[in-house]
């Protein structure tokens, strides 16, 4: 290692490269985006400017095990170890495809250690004060790596392993604060897992999200985890709704979350888990950022820690882009100019995020507790991009009482009167199990068969007056409903607040003031206004929907509706309902699965009202009886605390209904979510073929796919290729 000759008061900036770490590639030669030529065209690039030889150029080093033992398990590192021994020859392609994302071939291993070991060394010398800082230029990346599992490209958590390494084994270094900031348009998985109750490291993620459905999929790159005991207020995340986010967006996390936060955290260094597949034209990332954007986030994050900034490569897919990223802020370490401009306004849901964000962490940053100038939110920037799906807080009770929900975010005001938040019920650390046979009276009549059943009104007006005490207490707690059957579409769903159904009712109910509109023969052609009449008479109707629902003593709308794509499998079992005829209705298995995608619309309801849901969807699909009045809760606070701590519990007192199960899967607005499904016990019978699984009706598909497309999930052929995959494939 030595210093370039000439200017002394150059920053003396580390660079590290080798030319070992491309011995990893895909074993047949096929066509890779995470390719040697990414680090190869940013070495180019680099050469072609002369900034190797205005940097302090640094060797390569092997990681050890026992470095890497602080993040990844000892059964981890001895299969990324061995895996590109001549034993695994001929086993390497299946124990790669039993990963997330990930290849291997005889140069992994040297490859893996090189990244891991390189990030080591160029942090070390930072936090040593031989260089001001320096850039790892390595691969594979390593952000998603968990202890236990190699994904996403990624084989050891690189970031991860050297800020171990400060921390626990260079202790007379000083380093005892580290912000990690990742600004990879994928979430940073397995970082967030490593640190998650640790607060000597505040992890901060930026990243596409998409509701979810975006890599790495699922929760866990969500705005509300921001981590948990001692870490609790250590793990931010600023997740995109959509694509197209660019330069201003990004400056904007930086200016109302990062930076505040940063500045309060005081760090001793800094590690930047530097993926560029945000940039503009990366073939994975959809986002806009340009070479000049990169270098303001970088430049924003100088006057920290002494200027004692790492860079470690994470992804970046664009040749091009990453090379010029990379280039631009390379310059901005050694002080150099970089010239750009960025023009383009923030999007309208990226100040709706930032909001939310920063109120989630309010308690923990005092300085996230000012609001956003109204300067910046008068002119609310770019509309979302219209193809993309996002959040709707339009409701119409929200439209009639001029609720802003982004504005009471911001300002706190969840009316505890209107909201008892999830976080403050009282939780009984001791139980470890549910009975809730004493909350239901149930008067039933034995079925022969699955096609006679003949639900009954659940919920008479005297029932319910002799209830009010329990409704009174769960009118005041808000949950979010998430659906993933028919009830995705919204009018479905509202036969439940609202009492009805169609068809059938249609047909005999042209009395109720629309025997003017059509004929009976040809009633559905002028479907639309049908409906609109129907509705306007009180009734609210469904195509294909035969059986009434009772509706809810509490009518009032969804406060508002938004979409998640979470990690389970969607199935269809069953083979003939009351409600749709002949055909199966959906299920979701209970064990989330991450090769597994299942679009949710999800309802913020009184949990009054999902008890009445939940006791009207049994009520129709029950295999030896129908619940016929319900005169205290299926779910009180008691059992919505066991399902949050335990995710799931089956209510005993609906187990014969086909969704006696309720999941919780996780907050929103730290409101809890809950679902309801089948019980892990069906989903063995459907598996063994007990139960029977089978494909939707005709009118049941319409359903769904009506959904999907109205709430902008899918187009109608996409809609009905989901639905018909859920239906096709085998458990």
């Amino acid at each position: 290692m030595a210093a370039p000759p000439g200017d002394n008061e150059r920053p003396r900036v580390g660079l590290l490269y080798d030319e070992r770490m491309c011995a990893h590639t895909t074993p047949d030669g096929e066509i890779h985006p995470e390719c040697p030529e990414r680090i190869r065209s940013i070495w180019k690039k680099l050469e072609s400017e002369g900034i190797p030889q205005r940097c302090i150029i640094l060797d390569a080093k092997m990681a050890e095990d026992k470095h890497i033992a602080y993040v990844h398990s000892a059964k981890h590192i001895k299969l990324i170890k061995s895996i590109s021994s001549k034993e695994f020859d001929s086993r390497r392609q299946r124990i790669a495809s039993k990963f997330n994302s990930i290849y291997l071939n005889k140069g992994s291993s040297e490859a893996a250690y090189l990244a891991a070991g390189s990030v080591i060394e160029v942090s070390e010398k930072v936090a040593k004060g031989d260089i001001n800082s320096g850039i790892a230029i390595v691969r594979p990346p390593g952000h998603h790596a968990e202890p236990d599992e190699a994904m996403g490209f990624c084989l050891f958590n690189n970031v991860a392993i050297a800020a171990n390494f400060l921390l626990n084994e260079k202790p007379e270094l000083g380093i005892k604060k580290i912000l990690i900031v990742d600004w990879d348009v994928h979430h940073g998985n397995g970082t967030q897992k490593m640190f998650y109750d640790d607060p000597r490291v505040l992890f901060f993620s930026v990243h596409r999200f998409d509701y979810g459905s975006f890599y790495p999929s699922g929760d866990d790159g969500a705005y509300f985890m921001i981590g948990e005991g001692p870490g609790a207020g250590y793990n931010i995340n600023i997740p995109w709704e959509h694509g197209q986010c660019g330069d201003s967006d990004y400056v904007a996390a930086w200016d109302h979350i990062l930076i505040p936060v940063a500045k309060a955290y005081n760090p001793d260094i800094i590690l930047v888990s530097a993926g560029f597949d945000a940039a503009i034209d990366d073939p994975l990332g959809g986002c806009c950022v340009t070479p000049y954007g990169y270098s303001l986030l970088l430049e924003k994050l100088m006057p920290f820690a002494q200027g004692k900034i790492v860079m470690a490569l994470e992804g970046g897919y664009n040749l091009n882009s990453i090379a010029n990223s990379v280039l631009s802020c390379a310059k901005i370490l050694l002080h150099e100019e970089v010239v750009g401009s960025s023009r383009s306004p923030a999007f309208e849901s990226t100040w709706d995020i930032l909001k939310a964000v920063r109120h989630e962490l309010k308690g923990y940053w005092p300085a996230l507790n000012i609001k956003l100038p109204q300067s910046l939110l008068a002119s609310r920037g770019r509309p979302r991009p219209p193809e993309v799906t996002y959040s709707s807080s339009e409701s119409e009770v929200e439209m009639d009482k001029g609720i802003n929900t982004a504005e009471n975010v911001e300002d706190g005001k969840f009316a505890e009167d209107l909201i008892l938040p999830l976080s403050k019920l009282d939780l009984d650390e001791d139980c470890d199990g549910i009975n809730a046979s004493s909350k239901l009276q149930i008067e039933g009549h034995s079925s022969q068969c699955e096609s006679c059943h003949d639900p009954q009104t659940l919920i008479p007006s005297d029932i319910i007056a002799s209830s009010f005490t329990w409704r009174s207490s769960l009118s005041k707690i808000e949950v979010w409903y998430a659906s993933y059957g028919s009830n995705m579409w919204k009018p479905r769903f509202l036969c439940y607040i609202e009492g009805g159904k169609t068809g059938e009712e249609i047909m005999e109910g042209l009395r109720f003031g629309m025997e003017d509109v059509v004929e009976k023969e040809d009633w559905w052609q002028e479907k639309e206004e049908v409906l609109l009449l129907a509705f306007r008479n009180g009734r609210r109707v469904v195509q294909g929907m035969t059986v009434p629902c009772s509706g809810s003593l509490d009518k009032s709308l969804p406060r508002s509706i938004i979409w998640k794509v979470l990690p389970h499998r969607l199935l269809f079992g069953r083979s003939y309902t009351r409600t749709w005829g002949k055909g199966g209705v959906a299920f979701l298995n209970p064990e989330r699965d991450t090769s597994e995608k299942a679009h949710l619309c999800m309802y913020r309801i009184t949990l009054e009202q999902f008890n009445d849901v939940l006791a009207q969807e049994n009520s129709l699909h029950q295999e030896d009886g129908a619940i016929q009045r319900m005169v205290s809760p299926l779910l009180d606070v008691d059992i919505l605390n066991y399902v949050a701590k335990n995710k799931s519990t089956r209510l005993e007192t609906i187990k014969d209904g086909w969704y006696s199960t309720v999941l919780y899967l996780g907050e929103e607005d730290n409101v809890p979510i809950l679902t309801m499904t089948c019980s892990a016990s069906d989903i063995q019978c459907f598996k063994s073929g007990e139960f029977p699984t089978s494909a939707p009706s005709r009118d049941y598909m319409n359903t769904l796919v009506n959904g999907l497309v109205e709430g902008k999930q899918l187009t109608e052929a996409a809609a009905t290729a989901y639905v018909d995959d859920a239906a096709s494939r085998r458990l």
